[in-house]
Order: C-alpha cells, then sequence, then structure tokens
C-alpha cells in the first residue's frame, strides 16, 4: 500500500513539472533589449549635423568686390570750351569739356561747379552757374584721353541793368564731388552782384 502511495506521488510530480515547464513556454516573450531604427537613421546615434569639436564651418567669403572706376578728379583732368554753340537773346552757349589726362579710367558723375574768376587763384565772382537740369544727369566713364561734355551757357553781363560790371579773367571748374578746381582762362565780364546769374550749367554727358 505503501509503495502505491509513493508511486502516485511520483507521477503527481512530474505530471506537476511538466505543466509548468508548459505554462514557461506558452507564457509571453521577453522584450528586445536592441533598440529598433526609424528608416533613414543610423542605430544608436541622434541624425544630427554638428561639428566635431574644435571644429567650425568654412567662413563665408569676405573678398571685397570690385567697385569700379573711381570718380574724376581735378587733379588728372583739363578742361576746355567749345562756343560753336551759337548765341541767342545775349547768351552764348558753350561745350565745355573735361578730358582724363590720368593713365586709369575715371567718372564724370552730373554736374560741375563753374564760376566766374578774377585769375587762377582768385575767388569766384558773383553768382555760380545754375544748374540745367533738361538732360538727365547719368554715369560718364572716361577712359585715358576720353572727355565728357556739358553745355554751359553765358549771357552777356550787359544784359541786366543792376549788374556791376568787372573783369573776369576766366572760369573756375569743379567736377562733381570733387573740391579741387581747374582754371579756364577765357577773358570776359561778369557782375560782382550775386543776385544776377550769367551761367547755367548742364550734366555731363558723353563726348
Amino acid at each position: 500500500m505503501r509503495s502505491q502511495l509513493l508511486s502516485q506521488g511520483f507521477a503527481i510530480s512530474t505530471a506537476a513539472a511538466a505543466a509548468a515547464l508548459l505554462l514557461t513556454a506558452c507564457g509571453p516573450s521577453q522584450p528586445q533589449t536592441q533598440g529598433t531604427t526609424e528608416p533613414g537613421t543610423s542605430s544608436g546615434s541622434p541624425a544630427t549635423s554638428s561639428a566635431a569639436p574644435g571644429t567650425s564651418a568654412p567662413p563665408s567669403s569676405t573678398a571685397p568686390t570690385a567697385t569700379g572706376p573711381a570718380l574724376c578728379k581735378a587733379a588728372t583732368l583739363s578742361a576746355a570750351t567749345d562756343s560753336t554753340g551759337g548765341g541767342a537773346a545775349g547768351s552764348v552757349y558753350m561745350t565745355l569739356t573735361l578730358t582724363n589726362t590720368g593713365a586709369q579710367p575715371c567718372v564724370l558723375k552730373g554736374f560741375p561747379g563753374v564760376s566766374l574768376a578774377a585769375d587762377a587763384n582768385g575767388a569766384p565772382i558773383g553768382a555760380p552757374a545754375k544748374r540745367d537740369e533738361t538732360t538727365p544727369a547719368v554715369d560718364v566713364l572716361l577712359a585715358p584721353g576720353k572727355a565728357g561734355a556739358a553745355v554751359l551757357r553765358y549771357t552777356q553781363a550787359g544784359n541786366y541793368p543792376d549788374c556791376t560790371i568787372v573783369p573776369a579773367a576766366g572760369y573756375r571748374i569743379y567736377p562733381p564731388e570733387d573740391t579741387t578746381s581747374l582754371f579756364l582762362a577765357q577773358p570776359t565780364q561778369a557782375c560782382s552782384n550775386a543776385a544776377v546769374e550769367l551761367l547755367t550749367i548742364g550734366a555731363f554727358q558723353a563726348s
């Protein structure tokens, strides 16, 4: 009888062990420890573009850009007039030309300053030339030896009863945006009173 009970107990223990093994095999699987990656990324590292420590991106180009020829200055210009334009109602129209005498091209931009002067070193006499803006100002590129032209009108001083006439030795000419002048010898009459405007000047154009 005892032998039969031991046999039954062994059978029950064996069955229980088998059941436990079966439950273990059929239970939920353990989570994976290897991470997954999204399409297009590498495993284990974020998709960044930062540079390595101690390095930097190449600097953008800071080379200066070409600004073109400089403005023409009195030191590299010569002046002349041509009065073939004729006159009307006591006025004389002249073509004022400035020629580039330098070795580099330069630009005439806008209106010159023009006044009558007592001599090459004297102060201007009367009113400076008034701008005639009929023709728009343009940039005039002067290669060495080339000239730009502007229309200069001189009105006879005797046309103005209130003019105090004084002799002038010629014209003082300031190139556009220059503080140094040229003197063009051309004797004429001027009005010492600045209220009388004898001169008008146009913008430079290509000659």
